[in-house]
């Protein structure tokens, strides 16, 4: 049997993966998924036994520092108390949130996979405690990129590199692709809600070409209804942009767009990966990413899109009419980040997490 356990689930990226990760494993072994009792997303749609334990995120960050400690004991008292996992099950702990998942695995002799996706904890002593934890804990680490691991190590445990995948379902629709739809050159950004993903630069990016009446930007925000509400209301007067809420549709969005960004501030927020970056790519859109981080290693500057700082909006201005002015740029673009998508797909996944699980195996067994 293999264990899952996560915090929050919604539509961003690490419950994506997981469920990813659910799919891959699925077939061969039994699954039962612990997860925190706030937030609808895609964990839901695993299709594999399900017990939420007791977890609130607050808007303030101390009340939320307690909720999530407070969760911890929930979650520890609901693996305590369930009588069907067996000895030799795996805790998959996805994320280093769920802390109490790796230790109660460890007290009880099974073996801990921590599947790392951060790289950004804070404040600064949660991170030196989660990372003790999973030194201590785990049997084995999956990190996202090579750069991942470079910037969070976590030394004493073996670790493996797994690339993020695509899903299946959505790589099933990236035939739907039509570029320049009705006339429009349509840029594209799903993110959460959060400063250093970018947002506003997306926005000042919009505002400076707004003359161009053939360039319209989405953006698609991972965030509770309120706080889009209260977000949108202060942006009304940006005309060429359209505000979404989380959708369960990614692939409709990816389909229709024509370049996707990833503006995360460098100096505020390292990628580790930058799923909705190769989801793009699958559909054959060009992107634009960071110069550092997960991103950097997916994307070579000029050939699938440009990797460019957020914080140049000369230069985003200049990336994004490159492309729009171009049609043969942006043709050779896609076509080459169509190809480098395939790297990411799910059974490249599904195959190496099997055999990095079944190597932890037998190294439990000798």
């Amino acid at each position: 049997m293999i264990v899952f356990c996560h915090l929050l689930n919604d539509r961003s990226g690490s419950p994506t993966v997981l469920r990813s990760t659910i799919d891959a494993l699925n077939a061969s072994a039994q699954v039962q998924l612990f997860v925190g009792s706030q937030g609808r997303g895609v964990l839901e749609e695993a299709g594999v036994p399900t017990q939420r334990y007791w977890y609130r995120r607050s808007r303030y960050r101390m009340i939320t520092l307690l909720t999530y400690v407070t969760s911890q004991f929930a979650l520890y008292r609901a693996l305590s108390q369930s009588a069907n996992i067996p000895r030799d099950a795996t805790v998959f702990v996805n994320t280093l949130l769920p802390f109490a998942a790796m230790l109660w695995g460890r007290r009880t002799g099974r073996r801990v996979v921590v599947h790392v996706h951060e790289v950004s904890v804070a404040p600064v002593p949660l991170r030196r405690f989660l990372t003790s934890f999973a030194a201590r804990s785990a049997d084995l680490l999956i990190y996202v990129s090579n750069d991942h691991r470079a910037r969070l190590p976590i030394n004493g445990p073996p670790a493996v590199i797994l690339p993020n995948p695509v899903s299946p379902a959505l790589a099933a629709r990236a035939c739907e692709h039509t570029p320049r739809q009705k006339g429009q050159f349509r840029v594209l950004m799903l993110a959460s809600l959060r400063g250093y993903k970018g947002i506003r630069e997306f926005i000042a990016l919009a505002g400076a070409l707004k003359d161009r009446g053939d360039i319209t930007f989405d953006l698609v925000l991972n965030a509770e209804e309120r706080e889009i509400a209260a977000f949108s209301g202060s942006h009304t007067n940006s005309a060429n942009i359209t505000i979404h809420p989380s959708t369960s549709d990614p692939a409709g969005f990816y389909a229709a767009a024509d370049l996707v960004l990833n503006l995360s501030r460098p100096d505020q927020w390292i990628e580790t990966f930058g799923l909705t970056v190769v989801e793009a790519m699958t559909f054959g859109v060009p992107v634009i990413v960071p110069p550092v981080g997960g991103p950097a290693e997916i994307i070579t500057n000029g050939v699938e899109g440009y990797c460019i700082d957020s914080r140049d909006g000369v230069a985003l201005c200049a990336a994004v009419l490159a492309l729009a002015d171009n049609p043969e740029t942006h043709a050779a673009m896609a076509r080459a980040a169509r190809i480098r998508a395939r790297d990411f797909s799910f059974e490249a996944y599904a195959t190496s997490l099997r055999e990095a699980l079944k190597n932890l195996c037998e190294r439990s067994v000798r």
